[in-house]
């Protein structure tokens, strides 16, 4: 990117930044899918305790591998309720659905080209130590500038999960050619009720971005209840 100085206008000094072709290409996605696809939103909170147990008792018992986190759970759940309701596993192509027999899952790294997606192919097949070992690989391959439009290619589903941004819940766009993105907000100790009384749970939002002409209203809260379901009960994702 290159930044060019403008003279001093009623907005101060103007320093404009020309994008390179790989942050434009970026910026042109994003204004197409959200120009063209008709997006609805979903969200729904999840209470993440169980999962966040599970996640320290790995972190306790860590061999020379991976540690399964937050982010790895979240993919394999979303993959295997992609996997129960297959019509979410698509995308609308001129005037017709196609759907998909593989799950491959993107999920989003920022990098110097804007926000790109590398893909853990058959997502639902991996265990979870699997799913931590391509998300680590994939994501250092981007921190290196190493990532190949392999890694980039064959995406069905996609999701953001920002970290430790303090996001509670944000609505994402839908990336090109799919039927949604999940966009999944942080962990926060909150109040929660269970068996009628008043606890503290690790409570997290997540929000569903839909093609309204794939993913209707119930169709897509199915599919939202089913990620819920799979994080609260982290057992399902061995």
């Amino acid at each position: 990117m290159e930044a060019q100085e403008k003279g001093l206008t009623a907005k101060g000094q103007v320093k404009r930044i020309e994008l390179d072709r790989a942050r434009q290409s970026f910026v042109r996605r994003v204004a197409e899918s959200k120009a063209t696809v008709p997006h609805s939103y979903l969200r729904t909170e999840v209470d993440m305790t169980a999962a966040v147990e599970i996640q320290l008792a790995f972190a306790a018992a860590a061999g020379e591998g991976p540690v399964p986190e937050p982010a790895d759970m979240i993919v394999k759940a979303t993959a295997l309720a992609l996997r129960e309701h297959p019509h979410a596993n698509g995308s609308y192509r001129d005037g017709g659905l196609e759907l998909y027999s593989r799950v491959n899952i993107g999920f989003g790294v920022s990098s110097e080209e804007g926000l790109v997606f590398p893909t853990i192919v058959d997502a639902d097949r991996l265990d979870l130590a699997g799913v931590a070992a391509q998300r680590r690989r994939l994501s250092d391959s981007v921190a290196e500038g190493t990532i190949t439009a392999a890694d980039l290619a064959g995406g069905t589903f996609s999701l953001l999960v920002p970290g430790s941004s303090g996001l509670r819940d944000f609505d994402p766009i839908i990336h090109g050619g799919q039927a949604g993105m999940l966009g999944v907000g942080e962990i926060a100790d909150r109040a929660v009720v269970r068996d009628g009384k008043l606890e503290t749970g690790s409570l997290m939002t997540i929000s569903l971005a839909c093609d309204h002409r794939i993913l209707y209203t119930d169709a897509a809260a199915a599919l939202l209840a089913t990620i819920r379901s799979n994080l609260e009960q982290p057992d399902r994702l061995s």
